[in-house]
C-alpha cells in the first residue's frame, strides 16, 4: 500500500469526535486515510465529510474539511491517503 500526504489536522472536536483537515491534495468519501503523529496512528475509511457544515462527497487542495473519526487525533497530525 502506498501513502500520499494530503493534509494536516488543524482542529479536533473531542465531543463529536471529528477533525478539521487542511487539504493539500484531493480526498473523497470512501477513500482510506492514515493519520500519523507523535502519539497518533489511525487508519480508517472516510465515511462522511463536510465543508462549512454542509455535506460533500469530495474535497480539493485548499479546502478545510471536517471528517468524523473513530479515535482522538491531535493538531498538526499528518493525514495520508492510502492507495493500492
Amino acid at each position: 500500500m502506498k501513502e500520499e500526504e494530503i493534509g494536516r489536522v488543524t482542529h479536533f472536536f473531542p465531543h463529536i469526535p471529528a477533525a478539521v483537515v487542511e487539504l493539500e491534495g484531493d480526498l473523497a468519501v470512501g477513500d482510506t486515510i492514515h493519520i500519523k503523529g507523535h502519539t497518533t496512528d489511525l487508519t480508517q475509511v472516510v465515511e462522511s465529510m463536510q465543508i462549512d457544515k454542509a455535506p460533500v462527497q469530495e474535497g480539493k487542495r485548499g479546502d478545510d474539511i471536517a471528517i468524523k473519526l473513530s479515535e482522538h487525533v491531535r493538531i498538526h497530525d499528518e493525514v495520508y491517503k492510502v492507495t493500492s
